[in-house]
């Protein structure tokens, strides 16, 4: 008997349309990325249309463009990632919320608990695109003068996605007993410190959140049990294993 196949589909949205002239269109809303009531109708369509998830491209910036073409671009703006699906989490019930979260400009506790919080918000349907960046500009909006060379940043974000999936495993999944008549909350046994030294980080933990929702165990040595993610290719020439559980996400992209 043959297998049966199925065909994923993910809308790639910036958060609206990643084609810069898209606003133009006959019919189309040409403030809809910055109008939330028009992205909400979107997110609806695409869950009404079967689509697996809305994925929400970002740049820390403006495009890096001549000044003649960003003057015609609707990707001059644009909502920030977590606040958006936030939004949509409760506007929806089924439809992937995927955020695009840099490694290079943020920092893994910051990242383990904003996601950790949409998974929650939205009922276990959040995922991650890991980017490190690439656009110099970007870099002047962080202290930076000169781009973090490639190598530096593909190292910073697998050691950035060790700590963010370490961060994940924080509580077990039945640590939170909540049993109002001991007044026992939770079990500390139940609780894992990370106590993460590296090259890059020192995370202490545990990240002040329940472990997320959509937590599965993954197919790497560590076992770490992490919400669907995507990792940017690793740098040529590297010795440094990539998940096979971390390519799942990009059949969405």
């Amino acid at each position: 008997m043959s297998l049966q196949r199925q065909l994923h589909l993910g809308a790639f949205m910036r958060p609206v349309s990643i084609h810069t002239g898209a606003w133009r269109y006959p019919g189309a809303i040409p403030d809809a990325n910055f109008n939330f009531a028009a992205i909400r109708q979107f997110a609806r369509k695409l869950e009404a249309g079967k689509f697996d998830a809305f994925f929400m491209a970002d740049h820390l910036g403006v495009l890096n463009m001549p000044v003649e073409a960003l003057r015609r671009s609707h990707t001059v703006t644009s909502f920030e990632p977590f606040t958006l699906l936030s939004a949509l989490a409760g506007a929806t019930e089924r439809i992937g919320l995927v955020a695009t979260a840099s490694t290079t400009f943020d920092e893994p506790f910051h990242v383990a608990r904003r996601f950790a919080s949409l998974d929650h918000l939205s009922g276990g349907r959040a995922g991650w695109n890991v980017v490190t960046t690439s656009n110099p500009e970007s870099a002047k909006n962080f202290g930076f003068e000169v781009q973090p060379d490639h190598s530096g940043r593909y190292g910073r974000a697998r050691e950035f996605y060790d700590v963010v999936t370490g961060l994940w495993d924080s509580f077990a999944e039945d640590a939170f007993v909540c049993d109002a008549e001991s007044g026992i909350y939770f079990n500390p046994a139940r609780m894992h410190v990370l106590d993460h030294r590296g090259l890059h980080f020192s995370v202490l933990g545990p990240l002040n959140i329940a472990r997320p929702r959509r937590a599965g165990r993954s197919s790497s040595r560590r076992g770490p049990r992490t919400l669907d993610a995507s990792l940017p290719p690793k740098p040529p020439k590297s010795s440094l294993p990539l998940d096979r559980s971390c390519r799942r996400q990009e059949l969405l992209f």
